[in-house]
């Protein structure tokens, strides 16, 4: 028996591993791509360990275009997503304490419309998305890209903080009350501090998607001075000339790399806010 367990045991991680080396395997040929000579890397592709490790992609790719260095592509991407992502956080946890914790009509019925919200695809809000904004005199800035974020428009996260907060006691509400709290004041001194890995993990998400949202800003964005990082990729590559895939490779290393540092030094939280566990101790 401890022999056919140990058998099965090991075929399971060498089928783990395999599986994850095969998903991770394109990501991996990116990375040590952008060490390739650019002209070498399709020619090389089906090797993944380069001939000659060079730094020019990085040094070509971080001058950027017409003058404008890719750090400030960076920049505009770090303000999208750390503002879209701090309004996500406020608002989705301000909405989320009110359907878990405030009693008053029709609470059933917004949150019931709120969870269609998350069925209904982007594709079908985008025209009128569009036009909304065109005509509000939005298009050719950040506006469009931030502000709707800042009205708990992420359906997800709000029924992730109504889980969390309902593991919460409601003891601990009423207990609050004797003493004189308001619903605010309930929900800045008592379910917010407790709510921290469920906003951790809404904020880890909210980053990622507004850090890796290409279609919104190529909607929305026009000017090549206020193009996120995602969007300025696309500069490297020009069907009508040459592209420049190299320094396309270094650049989008370098942009996978707040992500992954993120998720780091955020997992314990990440993992905590999705199994929605509440309270510990």
């Amino acid at each position: 028996m401890k022999k056919k367990t140990k058998i099965k045991k090991t075929a399971y991680h060498i089928f783990v591993s395999v599986f994850g080396i095969i998903m991770i395997y394109p990501l991996l040929w990116m990375v040590m791509s952008s060490f390739k000579e650019s002209n070498t890397i399709f020619i090389t592709a089906g090797s993944l360990i380069p001939e000659k490790f060079v730094l020019d992609n990085y040094i070509n790719g971080w001058s950027g275009f017409a003058k404008i260095s890719f750090g400030t592509f960076f920049k505009n991407s770090a303000f999208i997503s750390v503002t879209a992502t701090i309004g996500t956080i406020i608002s989705s946890s301000l909405v989320a304490f009110g359907l878990a914790r405030c009693r008053f009509k029709g609470r059933k019925l917004l949150f019931g419309a709120m969870l269609l919200s998350m069925m209904v695809p982007a594709q079908v809000l985008m025209i009128p998305q569009y036009i909304w904004y065109q005509k509000l005199g939005w298009v050719g800035s950040y506006l469009p890209l931030i502000v709707p974020y800042c009205f708990a428009i992420q359906g997800f996260f709000v029924y992730l903080m109504v889980n969390f907060i309902d593991s919460i006691p409601r003891e601990l509400d009423e207990a609050a009350k004797i003493d004189g709290c308001s619903y605010f004041g309930i929900y800045y001194r008592i379910a917010l501090p407790l709510m921290v890995p469920a906003m951790v993990t809404a904020g880890i998400f909210s980053f990622m998607w507004r850090w890796e949202d290409f279609l919104s800003a190529l909607l929305y964005v026009n000017e090549a001075q206020k193009y996120p990082a995602c969007l300025a990729l696309k500069l490297f590559s020009d069907p009508g000339s040459s592209s420049d895939y190299g320094a396309m490779f270094a650049m989008a290393t370098l942009s996978i790399i707040p992500i992954i540092l993120i998720f780091i030094f955020f997992q314990k939280y990440l993992v905590e806010g999705i199994s929605t566990s509440g309270l510990k101790g």
